[in-house]
């Protein structure tokens, strides 16, 4: 393996993973690009869920590998610029954004401004806009700052617009709130969300495993916490809104039938539990249709209605808080090399890693 390498997985089968030697020719950029050297990233569900639904939402395009069988799966991370032939970008700066899993990225920077830039790269300009803005890193280098940013920033970012949403579509007219895989990040920044920057508007209830019970109530994130063997306890007269964070299709359907006609509204939002995101077939499911949240088209109507900076000053203010309560509970773990990526996605596709835990990588 030579030093600079992009790390890829089988379209078909994410398990099987391979690393693709970066010839020197790729490393030279033309006018108007920069090259970038990757410096750490995260590693969370939401990579699983970037792979899982690569095809179907275009997470495959944004850095495409010249095998179609393969795909790399992007990740959010920290990289410094090693080379420039952009305007306005200078060697040396510091950028945060939306990383292939390689030693290096080329891209080609617009739309310049004081604290950031727009990947202006012809094939992505199709894609969804949110995942094409990258951002300054001004001042002193923060590294353990900088790996709960990269942990936190995706994750929480739909935590919260998650919330936003619920909020003013008032739950659907729902009265109490029933979230799947409860202890993982994405679920903790909604009811985070909900009980700091909306005041507490509905009652909420995390299922988990019996592994994860104590630990999940012990966040105080959630009015009340159930195992998934309980939730046929869980009162069904109250209009109930499900919010699906795991995409387990068994589950699914035991939720639609525990609560029948008292289910308003079910809302899917991840995919932590991809091999069985799809039920047997001839399965029904009661009750209303799922309906998919994609965070991107939020960000597109909040930008509308807010402006770009006052999205990201009311996210910014709110993830503080998150990242600040999440010291409590959550630690970090660091890893290097492509063996360390591959071991650590596939520790998130079995849901091996503890939900007290985070990763980050260094290429």
């Amino acid at each position: 393996m030579s030093d600079s390498y992009d790390f890829a997985v089988r379209r078909d089968d994410m398990r099987d993973t391979t690393v693709i030697d970066i010839p020197g020719d790729d490393l030279e950029i033309e006018d108007g690009q920069i090259l970038l050297a990757v410096d750490h990233f995260s590693l969370t569900a939401n990579n699983v869920t970037y792979g899982a639904m690569g095809e179907a939402m275009s997470y495959w395009n944004f850095y495409p590998a010249d095998d179609v069988s393969l795909g790399r799966i992007p990740a959010w991370g920290y990289a410094d610029v090693i080379a420039s032939k952009a305007d306005g970008i200078e060697v040396g700066t510091r950028v945060f954004g939306y990383l292939p899993m390689s030693t290096h990225a080329v891209l080609e920077p617009g739309r310049i401004r004081e604290s950031g830039f727009t990947d202006v790269t012809g094939y992505r300009t199709e894609l969804p806009a949110v995942y094409n803005e990258y951002r300054l890193v001004t001042g002193e280098k923060d590294e353990e700052r900088e790996r709960l940013v990269s942990i936190f920033m995706p994750l929480y970012g739909t935590s919260w617009l998650l919330a936003d949403w619920l909020v003013e579509i008032d739950f659907a007219g729902a009265a109490q709130l029933v979230a799947s895989s409860a202890s993982s990040k994405t679920a903790l920044g909604l009811g985070h969300a909900l009980q700091t920057d909306f005041d507490s508007p509905i009652d909420t209830i995390g299922l988990t495993s019996p592994g994860n019970l104590e630990f999940t109530r012990g966040t105080e994130h959630w009015d009340a916490v159930v195992t998934y063997d309980d939730l046929e306890s869980i009162d069904t007269e109250t209009p109930t809104i499900y919010v699906d964070f795991g995409g387990n299709a068994n589950l699914r359907h035991r939720i639609h039938s525990h609560f029948g006609d008292g289910l308003v509204a079910s809302v899917a939002v991840g995919i932590a539990d991809w091999e069985s995101m799809v039920p047997e077939e001839g399965a029904s499911l009661p009750g209303p249709q799922p309906q998919f949240f994609f965070a991107p088209d939020r960000v597109v109507k909040r930008n509308a209605d807010w402006g770009e900076d006052g999205l990201g000053q009311r996210l910014a203010r709110s993830q503080d808080r998150f990242t600040d309560r999440s010291r409590e509970w959550m630690t970090v773990r660091t890893g290097s090399g492509p063996d360390a990526i591959r071991d650590s996605l596939i520790e998130l596709m079995d849901g091996k890693v503890p939900p007290n835990e985070a990763i980050s990588v260094n290429p």
